[in-house]
């Protein structure tokens, strides 16, 4: 099979796909992705059913052949645009019980290493959690970023902050960019004025930390309410995969997500148990499970300290950003409750806060949609990151059809 692509277009080759958060925010900025790979049989679903074009690899890539996959893309060595994706993150989350270096999932990078080989992109972005900054005390990121140099890339790291490009969430990534030839590409810089807690290795060094006058030239952050208050209300139990909106557009940030959908998808409200409706009533917005009195705690969280767990059972406040979207939507694990609905987030509100369209439909059970989700690289910050790269690659370009000066 050959699957030749638009010719005009920049191109794209996305491993560890998912769902398509990043193959999204780069066919946003201009690419076509040629080619998406990922394990998971559900998130490969929803990336084909988005991205019918590209070729939809639901295979583990350990058992994919880069050779073969560049043939029946037509493309020669060299001529691949990017190549993007970074290994599931649970290996390096600071998060994840048993952070061990042997962890197999940390040397599922060496198969992105094959494809760098093979294909021998313009430019490349890496991407995974500001946990990889600490596992093994660096050693990993420093092994990925040597194993990459190695094979003649220039590279720059950042931590980005989803909140600083329109995403309306607390969610940091590290980001790896490289080019083959010339200098490193450039990460973009902040568009919008929001501030995080950057609690981690890294922190201070490789974030965007604007000062006080630049913040004055940048757009509000997006809030809570901006993201999803013009969504169909519901009650628990209520909604469906397929809905007619029920308010106009109240905010630029819904226009954007509004842009060619007429139905809102993926909005159905879960049904809680009777102690966790119970517990929700106690929070107020931006409150957690502190606000919940002693006695209606989980046995394990009646004895946690106050600093601890501090976005548990919490409700959304709707004038801030909402915290890490998770991949259960569970309100033992982080704030899902609503600001003002009794109730926790449907898919398409947690799929509008990591800023996918509301076009984009997520398929395979409930459960599967908020683990695509809640894994996804939020779809703004990495269109912000693909305009890099296309001006990296316009320059570079430019540079090298310019003719040389002459000496007088």
């Amino acid at each position: 099979m050959s699957l030749m692509s638009n010719s005009t277009s920049l191109k794209s080759v996305d491993l560890f796909c998912g769902a398509g958060g990043i193959a999204e925010g780069f066919r946003q900025a201009g690419f076509e992705c040629l080619y998406g790979n990922d394990a998971d049989s559900d998130a490969m679903e929803t990336f084909h059913h988005n991205h019918s074009k590209a070729f939809a690899d639901n295979r583990k890539i350990e058992e994919v052949d880069p050779a073969s996959i560049r043939r029946q893309l037509g493309l020669r060595k060299g001529e691949l645009d990017a190549l993007v994706g970074g290994p599931p993150c649970q290996g390096f989350s600071i998060n994840a019980p048993g952070r061990f270096f042997e962890d197999s999932r940390n040397a599922l990078f060496r198969h992105y290493i094959r494809f760098l080989d093979e294909f021998r992109p313009k430019t490349l972005m890496f991407e995974n959690v500001p946990g990889i900054l600490s596992l093994a005390e660096g050693g990993i990121f420093q092994e990925v970023m040597s194993e990459i140099s190695a094979h003649g890339y220039q590279l720059s790291a950042q931590i980005l902050f989803a909140a600083h490009y329109g995403v309306p969430q607390e969610r940091w990534r590290v980001i790896i960019l490289g080019a083959r030839e010339g200098y490193a590409p450039m990460h973009p810089l902040p568009t919008h004025n929001a501030i995080g807690r950057a609690n981690f290795r890294g922190g201070r060094s490789m974030v965007f930390n604007p000062l006080p006058l630049e913040r004055n030239f940048l757009k509000p952050m997006v809030s809570v309410a901006e993201a999803i208050g013009d969504l169909p209300e519901l009650g628990m139990g209520e909604g469906a995969e397929e809905m007619l909106y029920t308010k106009r557009p109240h905010s630029p940030y819904a226009h954007l997500m509004r842009k060619d959908s007429k139905k809102v998808l993926n909005h159905y409200a879960p049904q809680l148990s009777r102690q966790n409706i119970e517990r929700l009533r106690h929070v107020p917005p931006g409150g957690s499970w502190r606000d919940i009195p002693y006695e209606l705690l989980p046995k394990g969280m009646q004895a946690a300290r106050r600093s601890d767990h501090t976005k548990r059972y919490g409700r959304l406040h709707p004038d801030r950003l909402s915290g890490t979207i998770m991949t259960k939507c569970d309100p033992h694990w982080g704030s899902v409750f609503l600001p003002y609905q009794d109730r926790t987030l449907t898919v398409r509100e947690a799929a509008r806060l990591q800023s996918f369209p509301d076009s984009y439909k997520f398929l395979g059970s409930r459960g599967a949609q908020y683990t695509q989700v809640g894994n996804a690289v939020p779809v703004l910050m990495a269109r912000a990151v693909a305009r890099s790269l296309s001006d990296h690659l316009l320059l570079t370009k430019r540079e090298e059809t310019q003719p040389e000066c002459l000496s007088a």
